[in-house]
């Protein structure tokens, strides 16, 4: 999902071609995930607060990975209903610091 985010973001804010390098060469250096059946069965269920489809996704993975191979994760975020829902499972969160004047996005 992280490329597809990246990739959505760089669209978005029209600077794909300008940036668009830097991030392939970054995509590259990180190792991906495949969604794999149990994070999209786990996706299915509900989290406690009603979240949208790619959040689901996202918090469905970060699961698997805490519960199936260990690993501590603290979730990075800015949005509330993610955070929360998170904050229910266990997961801790990155202190983000927005700077004053920004929506954190």
């Amino acid at each position: 999902m992280l490329e597809y985010e990246v990739w959505n973001v760089l669209h978005r804010r029209s600077c794909a071609q300008s940036h668009g390098e830097p991030a392939r060469d970054l995509l590259e250096r990180i190792d991906l995930l495949r969604l794999a059946t149990p994070m999209l069965e786990r996706a299915l269920e509900p989290f406690g607060v009603p979240l949208r489809t790619l959040d689901a996704l996202h918090l469905a993975s970060l699961d698997y990975l805490r519960k199936e191979r260990g690993w501590r994760i603290e979730l990075a975020t800015y949005d509330r209903r993610m955070a929360d829902a998170a904050e229910a499972m266990g997961v801790p969160l990155l202190d983000l610091q927005v700077e004053p004047g920004t929506n954190g996005s």
